[in-house]
C-alpha cells in the first residue's frame, strides 16, 4: 500500500525516495555529478570504438584486430553506461539511509579492462603500422 509520502513525491524511482531521510542536497548533487561522469566516460569509450572502426573502414584494408579493439571499446562503454544508473541508485539509497557508500565495483573492471585494451592497441600499432 502506498503512503501519502509516496503519492505526493513526483520523483522516480518512487521506491527509492520513499526510503530513509532526505540527505544534504550537496551529497545528492555530488552523486548526480558522479553519475554524469560515468556517462561521459561511457560516451568517450563508445566514440573511441566508433573512431577505430571508422579508421578501419578508411584504410581500405579492414583488420580484424582493429575491429576487435573497436568492439572492446564499444562494449566497455555499454557496460559503463548500463551500470551508471545502478551505481547512482545504490549510492543514493545509502545516503538516504545513513549507511556506508557502496564499493565502486565498476572502477577496477574498467581500469584493468582499459589497460588490456591499451596494450592491445599498442600491439596493433606495432603489427599494422596504422
Amino acid at each position: 500500500m502506498a503512503t501519502d509520502r509516496e503519492d505526493r513525491d513526483p520523483r522516480w524511482p518512487k521506491q527509492l525516495y520513499a526510503q530513509g531521510e532526505e540527505p544534504d542536497p550537496r551529497f545528492t548533487l555530488a552523486n548526480e555529478r558522479t553519475f554524469l561522469a560515468w556517462i561521459r566516460t561511457a560516451l568517450a569509450l563508445m566514440a573511441g570504438g566508433v573512431g577505430i572502426e571508422a579508421l578501419n573502414a578508411v584504410t581500405g584494408h579492414p583488420n580484424p584486430l582493429r575491429t576487435a579493439l573497436a568492439v572492446a571499446l564499444l562494449l566497455a562503454g555499454v557496460l559503463c553506461s548500463a551500470t551508471a544508473f545502478t551505481r547512482w541508485m545504490t549510492t543514493e539509497r545509502a545516503l538516504r539511509k545513513g549507511r556506508p557508500l557502496p564499493a565502486p565495483r565498476l572502477a577496477p573492471v574498467l581500469g584493468y579492462g582499459l589497460g588490456v585494451i591499451g596494450v592491445a592497441a599498442c600491439v596493433l600499432l606495432f603489427v599494422t603500422g596504422i
